[in-house]
């Protein structure tokens, strides 16, 4: 007979031998002075500074969006009490709608309790409801995408990355009757780099395509009042289902869809991942409502996010340490051992008190193990300056092979779509 617990142990050992096994870091954010965060260590509490974060623009702490989820709290509650049909639609949840659908120009939003959600959801009712559908997918798209699709049975054909030639070419050998779903990312998270989401749009719509973006890792940071990298390439028309986030430009959670009305309410009318659970929380729907409504507002955070970004970027590369791209405000660190990755990041740790989550396989591919940095708005120059030492300094230690140092590289590297660094 089989004997689960020892079966689950071996699985368990088999990934810690190879590296894949992933621990937890335990750490307490200090509101108000993030990235500042103390780390329970086995010897106490100890205050670190946090280079992973997806509060890429430090609005989890700002004072709007604090008194925002307060005061709903205060008002409402902890939790919405049911579903979005079943009790659960608070007024905040309509208003936060409304103001997404109107950050992007579109018809309708519609609000989940995660990002994650958002994908299965509309991905399933795509691949479902339209008859004979064939989506066509980037080979690089995020796994809450690729498991949406895979989970509708429909037929499933990858274009190489960020190629509008390959994506040219599968739909031109495709059905010309059949509904065509074109599915990727804005900006890929695990690399950092940008799609080319004009020449892509275009390609889909000569062959009547709905095209479905994720914009995850933009919205909030880049593009007209953080209307995210479609509206600042121009090609926001052109996309038919746009997906956000608030878990990360905005600081907050969730996630939320908008698009053309009778396709929003479609999806709020038939997909699983949005009937059967718990609403949005009206505080994080306050925050995030607060967090959008102020980033509309302000440029202030992303013209600081993108000088952090690029001055650490060139400071990384005056020193030689390789990068896996410099096209956004993801700043990927190559490693390229599983082991040596969790050893960098564990003394960046616990000798210099710099907090930066080794990424491995299955978020990356073998041999492409890496830091993945995440600079922000409340990450001063002189952190930044300190973080490049003690990577430099591990680096040395741990024997790891440097890229061609790139001279004053540092004054030169101004993220995709940014003007002039502060």
């Amino acid at each position: 007979m089989l004997d689960y617990r020892a079966f689950f142990a071996d699985k368990i050992a088999e990934i810690q031998a190879n590296g894949q096994y992933r621990t937890f870091v335990e750490i307490e954010r200090l509101a108000g002075r993030f990235p500042a965060a103390l780390h329970h260590h086995p010897d106490g509490p100890r205050e670190i500074t946090v280079w992973c974060s997806n509060d890429h623009l430090g609005m989890g702490q700002h004072p709007a969006v604090v008194a925002a989820m307060q005061g709903s709290i205060e008002r409402s509650g902890a939790a919405a009490g049911g579903s979005r049909n079943i009790s659960g639609t608070n007024r905040t949840h309509v208003l936060l709608e409304r103001e997404v659908a109107e950050l992007h120009n579109k018809e309708r939003g519609l609000t989940f309790i995660t990002g994650y959600a958002v994908n299965d959801a509309v991905l399933d009712v795509l691949g479902k409801l339209l008859p004979g559908v064939i989506f066509f997918s980037d080979e690089q798209n995020h796994a809450s995408m690729i498991l949406g699709m895979r989970a509708t049975r429909a037929e499933r054909r990858i274009f190489r990355h960020n190629d509008p030639a390959h994506l040219e070419e599968l739909l031109a050998a495709a059905d010309p009757e059949a509904p065509k779903v074109v599915a990727f990312e804005s900006i890929y998270s695990m690399d950092g780099d940008v799609a080319p989401m004009p020449e892509l749009c275009a390609v889909a719509k000569r062959h009547n395509a709905l095209v479905y973006v994720d914009e995850a890792h933009s919205v909030g940071m880049y593009g007209p009042g953080g209307a995210g990298m479609a509206a600042q390439l121009g090609c926001a028309d052109q996309v038919d289902l746009l997906m956000g986030t608030f878990a990360k430009g905005y600081g907050t959670a969730g996630g939320y869809v908008v698009g053309d009305g009778p396709v929003v309410d479609a999806v709020r009318s038939f997909a699983p991942a949005f009937i059967f659970t718990l609403a949005m929380p009206p505080a994080l729907a306050a925050a995030a409502l607060a967090s959008v409504r102020h980033l509309r507002e302000s440029d202030n955070e992303r013209l600081l996010l993108h000088h952090r970004a690029g001055m650490l970027q060139g400071l990384f590369q005056e020193a030689g340490i390789p990068l896996v791209s410099t096209e956004s405000h993801i700043v990927p660190v190559l490693v390229g051992d599983p082991h040596l990755c969790k050893r960098l990041a564990d003394r960046l740790l616990n000798d210099h008190l710099c907090y930066a989550q080794p990424i491995n396989f299955p978020s990356v591919p073998r041999g492409t193990e890496r830091l993945r940095i995440n600079p922000s708005p409340v990450h001063s120059p002189a952190a930044v300056r300190h973080f490049v030492s003690a990577v430099d300094e591990v680096w040395d230690e741990l024997g790891l092979p440097r890229a061609t140092p790139v001279p004053g590289a540092a004054a030169g590297v101004t993220p995709v779509g940014v003007g002039t660094a502060l």
